[in-house]
């Protein structure tokens, strides 16, 4: 019906969707986030929310792990800047004419990129191909399946963050300063965390120096070979634990739109009502201080305190 109102969130949209033809938003230019557009409009969050569901739902704007919701490139679904691949006769073809010839450190590189910027589940054998301009058959004369590809990913990434030849005369020291490196690494590389498996580990060359690092500095110290590698498999999945936060966190924003704290937002009606019969008074009380959840910091606390319980072991042993 003509006369229907049209909803807020529609109004809103719509009045986005302005901006962005009329190019006052650019291409990759940032659009006003939840909290922006709740200060702007005068709405609630889950208005804008769906504002920004919307939004993605037409395809003009997508979200930016790290970044927020920008607008979309129209070439970003088909990079269409990259000539199409054309098979020779006789196979298809490893790179079009003036690129590159096609190499397993392209590949790895490319695969790392797309991990990087979109998530682990962003990859694929077809997708790397496209970002190589290459046909999809060519890769598996470099690697021999997605499996493949992801160990020598990871085995690249590790290789690139290299553990000092000389390690700290103090086994804490050397302890933190490998389990610090690896949580660097995870930091960059979001997706490592999940692609690691404790239970059915890769064989990552690139990460047996830090297994080496660990075995040797406790076992220096007292510890025998079995507890000493029981403390590393200990350390290392403490940070890997942690660390798969990051990855799902990205993934949820990219699916939402919302970053953990605009998230946060949206949950805190709904947790205050809780809160307010009563039943739970100290986090009542830890709800109206400003708790920020940091995970670099959660990092280093639980990195302390499990380094405090291994002293007392290193103590009991440490032949020294």
């Amino acid at each position: 019906m003509s006369g229907q109102t049209v909803p807020r969130y529609r109004r809103i949209v719509i009045e986005l969707r302005r901006r962005i033809e009329a190019g006052e938003l650019a291409p990759g230019d940032r659009v006003p986030s939840t909290r922006e557009i709740t200060k702007q409009w005068g709405v609630a969050m889950a208005t804008a929310t769906k504002v920004l569901t919307e939004l993605r739902r037409e395809g003009i704007v997508r979200a930016v792990p790290g970044v927020g919701t920008v607008v979309e490139t129209r070439s970003h679904p088909v990079r269409k800047a990259r000539p199409a691949v054309t098979p020779r006769p006789g196979g298809p073809a490893d790179a079009p004419s003036g690129q590159s010839a096609l190499t397993l450190e392209r590949i790895i590189a490319a695969a790392v990129t797309v991990a990087d910027t979109e998530g682990l589940a962003a990859v694929s054998m077809r997708r790397v191909a496209a970002e190589l301009g290459v046909a999809t058959m060519s890769l598996y004369r470099h690697v021999a399946d997605k499996d493949d590809l992801l160990t020598r990913m990871m085995d690249t990434v590790i290789a690139g963050r290299p553990l000092p030849a000389d390690a700290p005369a103090g086994w804490r020291e050397a302890v933190e300063l490998a389990a610090r490196q690896l949580w660097d690494l995870f930091r960059r590389h979001p997706w490592l965390a999940p692609a690691l498996s404790v239970t059915r580990p890769q064989v990552i060359t690139s990460a047996l120096p830090y297994s080496e690092w660990m075995l040797a500095t406790l076992h220096a110290h007292g510890l025998d070979l079995h507890t000493a590698f029981t403390a590393h498999l200990m350390l290392l999945n403490y940070a890997r634990g942690i660390a798969v936060n990051l990855e799902t966190e990205r993934e949820a924003e990219a699916h939402t739109g919302l970053d953990n704290e605009e998230w946060m937002d949206t949950q805190a009606p709904a947790l205050l009502e809780v809160l307010a019969t009563g039943r739970f008074p100290a986090l009542s009380r830890l709800a109206a201080t400003s708790y920020d959840l940091d995970l670099d910091a959660l990092f280093e606390f639980g990195l302390q305190r499990l380094l405090d319980g291994l002293a007392s072991l290193v103590g009991e042993n440490d032949a020294g």
